[in-house]
């Protein structure tokens, strides 16, 4: 490895590939949040137009690759082989870090990663610089642009709380006006509204989107000498008011002329503007490293700029501190990578749908768990919320209310997947309020994360919208807290984690730097095999489904394929559980409690599906609720029983007690091979609609209790004559009574489907969702 520095900047290219990837992933979040969200337009047009805004965006973000070359450190103050220490301790770190909350689904800010990673690794250098030349720790300010890193945590911070309050503050105006019967008010009030939010996202589109871009900083005659970015600045009022007669007059010759939906428009071109934004800023965090070390390396080569011919550690890196344009083409090869990535990324869609299940204005299948913040933060709301009901008279409240409450549709449950999970307005105004904040901000010079304020603005409309009732507010709450806890974990991680890699790297680069690549690569690869099987496991075949019929029999059939999936994995459950016993093996049973779990949840959404299956009953098919309602709780007692089985086995092995004697895992043994033939035996009667052999495995139940009381009898008799560990014959009636338990309902479960099964009736399916 002669060249070192060629191989890594043959490797910061591949990583900048990879980097594209895992940042599209994320901030896909940004501009496909709403669109998705409210279902405005199908899914590939959406496509399209966001294709188009990340391809236009790249091509013209030339200008933002300047903030990693000095937007954070100073590099005159550095040397060429730190400088590259520095930049690939960041890609490292950045690819990991950003794919880490891709893959649990979160959404974070790919500014904030770069900034405090390139921070962290800079620190990490001028500590290593000072404790050679011996120079105090206060010096490392010297080191750092100390202004513009202020800047950007003081304008983070601020956005968070400013898009919330605003974003509320917003969406409440526009429902308390609009409310959800829009598309039935007059004309000229979708046209003043369309023409207020695409005057606001114009405005962005022309300050954050070209502003920001390269040819911006040029001066035209056309525009008496100004740069365009100094003549957006200037005439700001002009701007505004020109666009804002424009669109209202646009708007309304799209409703009265066109009959077209203005609210589906301000939609689309809000979602165009953020992603054209999103790629000419935020293209930096992904490539910026990459270029400036592509940018170092060549002045370093370069005899016309390194005249003497100094070594790495001699050259000085004041070339990057000035103004260097990117190769069109390195930006036009990057959008295409992130076109293709936002088409075909499964976890771009992963962190969309978390975003979208937080504001969702309907019942979701809640990620997120209750936590004390949440608790506290709901109960001060519902506070507040009385607390204003004495303030405003009876009748302001009560038409206040009206124009908050959303119409009924009469759909089933299983059709939720069919609905926005908001509706235009909202979604309109998502935008809306995001593009001016931005565009805002950008005006002022003062930096924030798009990522935080797109997200902060959905929250905050739908907390205005009343999308978080009594039913969902502390879940939905949880799932904020735990975004925002997100983002603060993400810049400490970042500064450390880059700090680390480039303290390693500094010791040995030629050691380091395959062995950290290498790593990096390893644990992506992992991270991806593992995203593919979480896929694989929400689409296996043996996952619970909802039941659709109306009628008993219908519920029979169509509840079969659950029964026989219970039973086929309740049955590998017992006997993981049995086997990890008998090997003492941790892992399996470690694996088996997750198996196990898993069952419940799904068991448990069953259960949470019954007031809609109810609902769907007609008057003549109310019997089926009941037979429906029974068999989830024999389902939930058997998996309540494994559960148990599961983590008392689990328990004693990982506190490492005594294992269980040669007898005692015989008998278990014993049991199982007993449960493994009921279970066959029942699935097969279930995957076939066999119910009628049902008879023949419940006229076999006192056989199987006889030989579960027998083995119990012994451990009884056992422990009174030679049993000397306590926690063994705990765990061993333990078992043994839970398996008497999950027995008892797994032959009530049988009986209930013997007894309500009448094969001479056919069963009455649920109407056909896909028929019009």
């Amino acid at each position: 490895m002669d060249n070192i520095y060629l191989y890594m900047i043959i490797a910061l290219a591949i990583l900048a590939v990879a980097d594209l990837v895992v940042g599209v992933s994320n901030d896909a979040v940004n501009f496909l949040n709403s669109a998705m969200g409210s279902k405005a337009v199908s899914f590939r047009t959406l496509m399209i137009v966001a294709s188009l805004g990340i391809g236009i965006g790249a091509i013209f973000s030339s200008g933002m690759m300047e903030i990693a070359r000095s937007g954070i450190f100073l590099p005159e103050q550095f040397m060429f082989s730190e400088i590259m220490i520095i930049f690939m301790a960041v890609m490292l770190t950045d690819i990991l870090l950003l794919d880490f909350f891709n893959s649990i689904g979160l959404p974070t800010s790919t500014t904030v990663s770069i900034v405090f990673e390139l921070l962290g690794a800079s620190v990490a250098m001028t500590l290593i610089k000072l404790s050679h030349s011996g120079g105090g720790y206060m010096e490392v300010l010297d080191y750092i642009n100390t202004d513009k890193v202020s800047e950007i945590i003081f304008g983070i911070l601020l956005s968070v709380v400013v898009a919330f309050s605003i974003g509320a503050f917003v969406q409440w105006v526009a429902r308390l006006l609009l409310s959800y019967d829009f598309e039935r008010k007059a004309n000229w009030v979708g046209a003043l509204f369309g023409g207020l939010a695409l005057t606001s996202i114009t405005y962005f589109i022309f300050i954050k989107g070209i502003g920001g871009t390269n040819f911006a900083s040029q001066s035209y005659d056309l525009i008496g000498g100004e740069t365009i970015k100094a003549f957006l600045e200037h005439q700001v009022v002009y701007i505004v008011t020109i666009s804002l007669v424009f669109w209202i007059a646009l708007s309304y010759a799209v409703i009265e002329f066109l009959k077209a939906n203005i609210y589906k428009l301000v939609i689309l071109v809000g979602t165009f503007a953020l992603a054209l934004a999103f790629a000419g800023n935020d293209l930096v965090n992904f490539i910026g490293p990459t270029i400036g070390a592509f940018q170092a390396y060549s002045d370093f080569m370069d005899p016309a700029v390194n005249t003497l011919g100094l070594s790495a550690s001699e050259f000085s890196m004041e070339s990057l501190g000035e103004s260097a344009a990117t190769p069109t083409l390195l930006l036009f090869l990057a959008g295409v990578i992130m076109v293709v990535t936002l088409w075909f990324s499964s976890k771009a869609q992963n962190v969309v749908k978390t975003s979208i299940d937080l504001s969702s204005q309907g019942d979701t299948k809640e990620r997120f768990q209750p936590n004390f913040l949440s608790r506290i933060f709901v109960r001060v709301a519902m506070g507040l919320s009385q607390a204003s009901s004495y303030i405003l008279p009876k009748s302001w409240e009560a038409k206040i209310d009206k124009q908050f409450q959303p119409p009924v549709i009469q759909l089933a449950k299983d059709k939720v997947h069919e609905l926005p999970s908001f509706d235009l307005v909202r979604a309109a105004v998502n935008l809306m309020v995001a593009a001016v904040l931005i565009a805002i901000a950008t005006s002022w010079k003062l930096p924030l994360s798009t990522t935080y304020v797109t997200f902060m603005v959905a929250m905050g409309s739908s907390l205005a919208d009343r999308a978080w009732g009594a039913e969902s507010a502390v879940y939905r709450v949880a799932g904020v807290i735990n975004v925002i806890g997100g983002w603060f974990f993400t810049a400490i991680s970042a500064f450390l984690s880059a700090a680390l890699v480039a303290y390693l790297l500094n010791l040995n680069i030629k050691v380091m730097f395959p062995i950290l690549l290498l790593v990096a690569f390893g644990l992506l690869i992992k991270s991806s095999i593992a995203h593919r099987d979480k896929l694989k496991e929400t689409k296996a075949e043996d996952r619970l489904n909802k039941t659709e019929s109306s009628s008993v029999q219908g519920v029979i059939h169509e509840s079969a394929k659950n029964i026989a999936n219970v039973i086929k994995r309740g049955n590998r459950i017992y006997t993981n559980a049995i086997n990890g016993l008998a090997l003492q093996d941790l892992s399996l049973l470690k694996k088996n409690k997750k198996q196990v779990r898993k069952l419940s949840d799904e068991v448990e959404e069953l259960r949470d599906n019954i007031f809609y299956f109810i609902k769907n009953l007609d008057d003549s098919s109310v019997g089926a609720s009941n037979f429906y309602i029974n068999i989830l709780g024999y389902l939930q007692d058997m998996t309540q029983s494994l559960e148990y089985i599961s983590k008392m086995s689990h328990k004693h092995i990982h506190n490492n007690h005594k294992k269980l004697k040669f007898s005692q895992i015989k008998e278990l043994k014993e049991v199982d091979e007993r449960f493994e033939r009921l279970f066959n035996n029942s699935r097969n009667a279930f995957e076939s609609h066999s119910f009628e052999e049902i008879g023949i495995i419940l006229g076999r139940k006192k056989e199987i209790v006889s030989l579960v009381t027998g083995k119990i009898q012994k451990q009884v008799e056992r422990t009174r004559t030679e049993e000397s560990s306590p926690k063994n014959t705990t765990l061993y009636f333990s078992i043994l009574l839970e398996t008497k338990d999950l027995l008892t309902a797994t032959m009530n479960l049988l009986e209930e489907y013997y007894q309500a099964h009448d094969s001479s009736v056919k069963p009455i399916p649920f109407p056909d969702k896909h028929k019009k």
